[in-house]
């Protein structure tokens, strides 16, 4: 195919040409007024003048032509797994290749789409994007999605340059019931009620909604049930009973006819936390250690104390009033008979008998710890006295009894074998400063009755032994010299930390139980982990949401603390378990996007579609036809969509030949001008004569 065209090649800038050409069109508006005879052919002189200077050129072209390119965009996200849209695809597909292989310079190029990573849905108008950045633009006759037309990319779709059709799958009689949570708190206070927001609607040819069973299960407990309505947003109370992650599954039964069951169901991961820490601190006298306790209690917000020291005992004999020592009396029988149960810890610190606290008061303590308090008895010499500890009420829970002897001799504290497995002393080696821990100077020698030493001082003594009695916890320190580390004396240790592990055992945070089996999902990736004082391989069954079961092999990283890790492609809720420890895990989001509109709609896509004239057609009712329509005009109806030719063509040859040579044109203006000279003279003599 040929074409030609006049070209300029101007010998200066247009705008002195159009200046020039002005100046010889005002000179001939002159002349024509003065009425001189030869203005037409001094007009015609100057048009050649001025033709030559533009430089007209012919240019001729040898053009081969170029397709036109249909895109197709193959939708194959999730959502069109369901019923049968993935058979209506391919068959919209097939149809749409045999029509475009049927049409003379047409081609059709596919791209095919899946989910996009990181649960971010269809992204249908990005692959578009992505599909026409490929493809010479000018080429592009008409685009194609095979979709339900559900997408999460709206904002991204491209200027587009033909017009744009989507065959949409799905069927008029879908319908589909999905459970969302529009609501819930990341954390939430342990035995306070929590409010947790979830809807239930029934999408598309649905019958009429009413009452629903709603089924409520924590951590993959016996589930709740309970009837609610569709439509309608509701407010859940769940109250969490332990501290760490809770995971709450909320889920409705499958119908006959629903589309899926993938948003029947969705779970909520929630961290309990305490509202605050109530301590009780009992120091039985002033000492170096009694600041560090203080401090160490202090230092964090959460935490509530409560400290008395007893500074004057029973024995002490002196004319000070009782008035002057104190500006109130100190509550102890409010504290240890009534109240004792508020408290999340208390802490005796180098306390003795003296009378203070009677007997009674202890027994409370002791009734405390068996329905699930915690006790920390940090002890001094007092411990091997007769006014020992351990010969009252309290004594007879105590993990340890002192054999009198107490060694005043410099030690450095070590961790049991057992301590290497406990998670409380795991890997506090990886405190020790250059040199290794500094000494302490004083040890009660106690004789282990029952629970585990972590910690082991001067010949191998117990230093930190711990027990569990009831529901609760007690925990034994056999040395009052703890506060060195905190002084830095010959290096310190790791004081701080050791303690604060120790206070938060003892109130059952759940990262520091010794027997556990916990998991974490980040992505499709699941870490599990387990803590336990026994050895041995170990391996974790794993339920997946289909019900079906998998033993993943566990390795051990650190003493006591074993890690596995798989991937899995399902979502939902996963349980796990190895011997008498369970857990559950959560993996994938909650609500999957491509679950939360499941019916198929051209509704999101029409004004895209719309500034193009094209527009949806539902291949339930047949696969279009496929015609030629100009540009401007609509390019959808009745059984058939449109396609835009483009004419688009590559230039193979190309000659530039001149209209007319310089010197010809210049030639011709000469003569113009002495043939205008002529005329005007002859009509001078006609007029003189």
């Amino acid at each position: 195919m040929n074409a030609s065209s006049v070209i300029f090649d101007p010998a200066f800038d247009w705008p002195v040409l159009w200046i020039a050409g002005g100046i010889v069109a005002a000179i001939l508006i002159f002349a024509i007024w003065r009425g001189l005879k030869g203005w037409a052919l001094r007009m015609l002189g100057a048009a050649a003048l001025l033709l030559a200077l533009a430089g007209p050129s012919l240019q001729m072209e040898e053009r081969a032509p170029e397709g036109d390119i249909m895109l197709a965009i193959v939708d194959e996200s999730a959502s069109q797994g369901l019923s049968d849209r993935a058979e209506q695809t391919e068959a919209a597909l097939d149809a749409l290749t045999a029509r475009v292989a049927a049409t003379e310079g047409l081609e059709l190029r596919i791209t095919r789409m899946s989910d996009g990573e990181d649960n971010r849905g269809s992204l249908l108008m990005t692959t578009l994007a992505e599909a026409l950045a490929e493809v010479p633009r000018d080429r592009v006759a008409g685009m194609v999605l095979i979709s339900d037309g559900r997408l999460h990319d709206l904002e991204a779709a491209p200027d587009l340059p033909a017009p744009l059709h989507l065959l949409r799958t799905g069927r008029e009689e879908d319908w589909d019931r999905r459970l969302v949570v529009t609501n819930a708190p990341a954390f939430g206070i342990l035995d306070e009620e929590q409010q947790i927001g979830l809807r239930i609607d029934d999408m598309g040819d649905a019958d009429e909604s009413g009452l629903v069973d709603l089924s409520i299960s924590i951590d993959g407990g016996e589930p709740e049930v309970v009837q609610v309505p569709t439509g309608r947003e509701l407010t859940v109370p769940i109250t969490l009973t332990h501290g760490g992650q809770n995971v709450i599954q909320f889920t409705t039964p499958t119908l006959d006819g629903e589309l899926t069951d993938r948003n029947n169901t969705a779970v909520v991961t929630m961290n309990g936390v305490r509202d605050r820490l109530r301590v009780l601190l009992v120091s039985g006298e002033p000492h170096p250690g009694t600041r560090t306790w203080r401090n160490l209690l202090k230092s964090d917000s959460a935490v509530d104390l409560v400290h008395f020291t007893i500074l004057r005992p029973p024995e002490k004999q002196d004319e000070v009033p009782v008035s002057e020592l104190s500006l109130i009396a100190f509550p102890t029988q409010e504290l240890f008979m009534e109240k004792i149960d508020e408290f999340d810890l208390i802490i005796f610190d180098r306390y003795k008998l003296r009378g203070i606290l009677p007997a009674s008061y202890l027994l409370s303590v002791r009734n405390y710890i068996e329905q699930g308090g915690a006790v920390l008895v940090a002890a001094g010499p007092d411990l091997a006295s007769a006014q020992s500890l351990a010969r009252s009420p309290l004594g007879q829970v105590l993990p340890g009894e002192p054999t009198a002897r107490v060694v005043e001799e410099g030690f450095s504290p070590q961790i049991s074998e057992l301590g290497q497995r406990h998670p409380v002393t795991r890997g506090l080696e990886d405190f020790a400063p250059e040199g290794g821990w500094g000494r302490w100077m004083r040890l009660v020698e106690l004789e282990e009755t029952a629970g585990m030493t972590v910690m082991q001082g001067a010949g191998d003594r117990p230093l930190l032994t711990l027990d569990r009695v009831g529901e609760g916890r007690v925990a034994l320190l056999a040395s009052d010299h703890a506060w060195l580390w905190d002084r830095g004396f010959e290096g310190g240790g790791p004081q701080l930390e050791l303690l604060r592990r120790l206070a938060h055992w003892m109130m059952k945070e759940p990262e520091l139980e010794e027997e556990a089996l916990t998991a974490e999902a980040t992505g499709n990736q699941v870490t599990i982990t387990r803590r336990t004082m026994s050895e041995g391989a170990r391996s974790v069954t794993v339920t997946r949401p289909d019900g079906t079961e998998e033993e993943v092999q566990m390795e051990e990283v650190a003493p006591g603390l074993y890690r596995s890790e798989f991937a899995s492609a399902q979502i939902g809720l996963f349980r796990l378990e190895e011997g008498d420890q369970t857990s559950v895990v959560a993996v994938g989001p909650a609500s999957p996007k491509e679950f939360e509109e499941t019916i198929a709609s051209g509704d999101p896509l029409a004004p895209i579609m719309g500034a193009m004239r094209g527009g949806t057609a539902a291949i339930e009712e047949g696969n279009p036809q496929l015609r030629s329509v100009n540009a401007g005009r609509a390019a959808i109806g009745r059984g058939w969509i449109g396609y835009t030719p483009r004419g688009a063509y590559v230039v193979e040859n190309l000659r530039v030949m001149p209209l007319a040579p310089p010197w010809l044109m210049l030639l011709i203006a000469a003569g113009l001008a002495v043939a205008a000279w002529l005329w005007e003279g002859r009509a001078r003599t006609r007029k003189t004569a």
